[in-house]
């Protein structure tokens, strides 16, 4: 324990819980110990101040008006665009299209370069480990065009075979779509080496990028990936908001998502024009406020350091594996080499649901079930796992209370 606590010191971890005021919450007479942070991130008061003030003072449908209220939000909104930009070092500003989520961004792909270039006898290739959101929008796109959807397995230790990708890649497959960071493992992928042996095939790659996001640092010209999908909720920013970045030549040639008011240039009954990137994909009014509040949780992270956030969180994960390991009966899926601040474990005996409950009566909240990776689990032959993930603001005496919490649980069902 102690050999992990200077790196823990690098990160002022009660200031910063001071800026979260949900962590200040009591539940059952203790204060929240939140584990659950890979389904979402709790939101610190920069960002509730940046929704509440944008409603306060500034609100007014964007790119439209010539008033003042409303050439302040578009600018507002419009600095998101380029905070994105800078943070994953996108090339251009009109590469980042946003959407509510990686979900959207995913099925935005699939429905405009997907049914664009997708042909029948075409691959497309993703991993045993994918969230639903990167599995189903290619079975639709597959059924559609009678198109395979192959899958890259993984071995015990939730890391995927590379050998088998590389057997399962040739001149038919069109695109890969994996996740850099598994959402129920903690798993990071070699990324950089799945882009590059797709493109020595021709295929395109869509990162998701929802669970690497807010702990690594994202470059994605470095990365050379076409595509990159992320959710703001996921980095201590607003539900309903996500980005989808795509190379701008990509962007340019794919056909239009959604049609309606802001993604044209001219409406005729014969015939309509669509507007430039990034607005032929953004129809209708945004989520305003929301995109404004994504600059500020940028800003925060920016203001720590992903590296330190890194640290930090890594340091946890070994604490609490250590500490899980010593519990009879436990088992952890997902021992990767290499891995983020996330933990699915069960133990013997004990279903999930039953350990979330038991754990939420102490106040620790985690996550139980398949957490949307339903093939993963059936992979592991188990119903679903109890996970605890792990956000910049945890500490090791959290750690300590969950592990009694455990403790206490299975003392009560066993």
């Amino acid at each position: 324990m102690e050999t992990e606590l200077p790196i823990l010191s690098q990160l002022p971890v009660t200031d910063i819980r001071k800026q979260f005021p949900i962590l200040q919450r009591t539940l059952h007479g203790k204060p929240i110990v939140y584990f659950d942070n890979a389904a979402t991130t709790q939101k610190p008061m920069s960002v509730i101040d940046a929704i509440s003030n944008y409603y306060m003072y500034t609100n007014s449908n964007i790119h439209r008006g010539i008033h003042t209220l409303a050439e302040e939000a578009t600018a507002a909104y419009e600095a998101t665009r380029v905070a994105v930009q800078e943070f994953i070092h996108a090339a251009y500003a009109e590469e980042i299209i946003f959407t509510r989520g990686t979900t959207e961004s995913i099925n935005l792909v699939a429905n405009t370069w997907g049914k664009q270039n997708i042909q029948a006898g075409d691959e497309i290739i993703i991993s045993e480990m994918e969230h639903h959101s990167n599995i189903v929008p290619w079975q639709l796109l597959c059924e559609e065009k009678k198109a395979f959807l192959k899958v890259i397995p993984i071995n015990d230790a939730g890391e995927l075979l590379m050998d088998a990708y590389q057997q399962l890649l040739s001149n038919k497959t069109k695109l890969v779509a994996i996740t850099y960071v598994s959402n129920s493992l903690g798993t990071i992928n070699p990324i950089s080496d799945i882009i590059n042996l797709a493109h020595s095939v021709g295929a395109l790659v869509l990162v998701d990028g929802a669970q690497a996001t807010v702990h690594l640092n994202i470059d994605v010209q470095k990365l050379d990936c076409d595509f990159y999908a992320f959710s703001g909720h996921k980095i201590y920013g607003p539900t309903g908001v996500g980005v989808l970045y795509g190379k701008k030549a990509l962007l340019t040639t794919m056909p239009v998502y959604m049609g309606g008011g802001e993604m044209i240039k001219e409406v005729s009954f014969k015939e309509t024009t669509y507007a430039d990137l990034p607005y032929k994909y953004e129809a209708g009014t945004p989520n305003i406020a929301d995109t404004v509040a994504l600059k500020a949780a940028i800003d925060f992270m920016n203001n720590i350091g992903i590296q330190q956030i890194h640290q930090h969180e890594q340091a946890l994960l070994n604490y609490a594996t250590e500490q899980l390991q010593q519990i009879p009966n436990l088992r952890i899926f997902g021992n990767a080499h290499n891995k983020t601040g996330v933990i699915s474990f069960l133990v013997n005996g004990i279903h999930p649901q039953d350990m979330g409950v038991l754990l939420d009566n102490q106040s620790i909240a985690v996550r139980t079930g398949h957490h949307c990776t339903q093939p993963l689990m059936h992979r592991f032959g188990v119903p679903g796992t109890v996970r605890a993930s792990f956000a910049l603001y945890n500490t090791m005496d959290e750690v300590d209370q969950m592990v009694k919490a455990i403790q206490k649980s299975i003392k009560m069902l066993l």
